[in-house]
């Protein structure tokens, strides 16, 4: 099927923005994280762009650096579906993507929650999917470390399928609500999973109708050689980072040819790699805003942050940080894909250890473009057209204001070039993206034809 020629955008949603500098901002709301019309107001801002989603990352705990803890504001915000249950009813259009993790749920609490939650904004879910990467989130859930990481992508994989069949628990028409016979559901549109696997069971049937897309849209964001195959087998949205045009070719490549090979179609797994976006009128400024964020990071906060990032494999408080980074680093049962792309692009730039440590306070690894609107659209462009991403997950170093700098400023220049739309052009979120709607697959085999 024809790719399409515009590309698709997400927002990133996070409290102060996503520089690890930026709560300290005069511009950002310091209780970002727990306001609701703070979130309802960058929600706002996307929609009006016509933003495709808004994506809420997440995780089941927090670090045990204490340090880091008291100099950085990412452990005060919201949970995901709670957020977006209340970001459905504020807004029209955008779709909403909530992370949920298959290592600490169960297959019928998220078939539940997102199947609510894709009824309560008429069709706009989709569902992260990711497994846990901390041993602070094991802690919670009665276990010392993680499962190791194959395990938690065998039981990541189980887990979906177990999601997908309590969707399906009920034909999209069984639901007939009729007064005048009484009847309020067909029993004979009743199919009941029981899923029994390696890693779960549950009998079903799901106690909500089936979801107006039939399943929220998937999302996920593996890139190690176990994610990459998961996505290429199950996501419809890939969230990846990758600060480079060529890494970010060859991965595209890789992710399409797996997901061929398993007969989907290449506009139904879409590439979306996140994108730092500094704007400036000119690159002067850009840079000055920048620096201004960076000078607002305290030595605590960017340690702890690469600690989580490179996996906690190297006592960075006992080593050069000017020394250069060696070729590898010992293999984490963390975030392995982050680790490697990490350690390869500080190896390939001839980083010094402070110099990584200070991208990962900027960009965690993502791209990050600094400059003016058309250098900003030059970059999502040429990345879009040489096949490098089907659209991007916008990531403003601040919010609100460096999110209204991208929909004012870099906005309207992907327009001028025809590489983004003006407005919604669908009800649901799959419709908005070009996605098919699955059908039951208790009753028919495969998709329907259109979105």
């Amino acid at each position: 099927m024809r790719r399409d020629s515009e590309m698709k955008l997400g927002l990133y949603l996070a409290w102060a923005g996503y520089h690890a500098g930026a709560w300290r901002d005069p511009s950002v709301p310091a209780n970002g994280g727990v306001d609701v019309n703070h979130c309802a107001h960058l929600a706002a801002l996307a929609e009006s762009a016509a933003f495709h989603f808004i994506f809420l990352a997440d995780s089941q705990g927090i670090s045990d650096n204490q340090a880091l803890i008291a100099r950085s504001s990412y452990s005060g915000g919201f949970e995901p579906i709670t957020l977006m249950s209340a970001l459905s009813s504020r807004t029209q259009d955008i779709g909403l993507v909530a992370t949920a993790t298959t290592t600490y749920y169960q297959p019928y609490h998220l078939a539940r929650m997102f199947a609510s939650l894709d009824h309560l904004s008429r069709g706009r879910v989709a569902w992260n999917i990711v497994t846990s990467a901390f041993d602070f989130e094991a802690r919670n859930f009665d276990e010392k470390t993680l499962p190791d990481h194959e395990t938690r992508y065998a039981r990541a994989r189980e887990f979906v399928d177990a999601v997908k069949g309590l969707w399906d628990s009920w034909q999209d028409d069984a639901f007939i609500r009729d007064k005048h016979t009484g009847i309020f559901v067909d029993t004979t549109k009743l199919h009941l999973p029981d899923h029994r696997g390696k890693y779960f069971s549950t009998r079903g049937p799901l106690n909500i109708p089936r979801p107006p897309q039939g399943y929220p849209v998937l999302v996920q964001a593996g890139a190690s050689e176990a994610g990459i195959a998961f996505a290429a087998e199950m996501a419809e949205v890939v969230f990846t980072a990758q600060p480079f045009l060529e890494s970010g070719k060859r991965y595209y490549a890789t992710l399409k040819e797996k997901a061929r090979a398993l007969g989907r179609a290449d506009n139904q797994v879409l590439v979306m790699p996140g994108i730092v976006p500094i704007v400036g009128k000119t690159k002067q400024e850009a840079s000055d805003k920048l620096q201004r964020l960076q000078s607002h990071i305290h030595i605590d906060v960017l340690i702890g942050g690469a600690n989580l990032w490179l996996g906690s494999m190297t006592d960075l408080h006992s080593i050069d940080l000017d020394s250069l980074l060696p070729e590898a680093l010992p293999q984490t049962n963390s975030i392995q894909s982050r680790q490697k792309l990490l350690v390869d692009l500080a190896v390939r730039q001839k980083f010094t250890w402070r110099q990584l440590i200070q991208l990962l306070s900027d960009s965690n690894g993502h791209l990050m473009v600094v400059g003016t609107p058309e250098e900003i659209a030059n970059v999502m462009v040429d990345t879009f057209d040489q096949h490098g991403a089907d659209g991007f997950n916008v990531l403003p170093a601040t919010v609100p204001g460096g999110l209204k700098d991208f929909v004012e400023l870099v906005v309207p220049e992907l327009r001028r070039r025809g590489k983004f739309r003006s407005r919604y052009s669908g009800q649901t979120l799959r419709e908005n993206l070009g996605l098919k709607r699955p059908l039951n697959r208790r009753t028919q085999v495969g998709a329907s034809s259109s979105p």
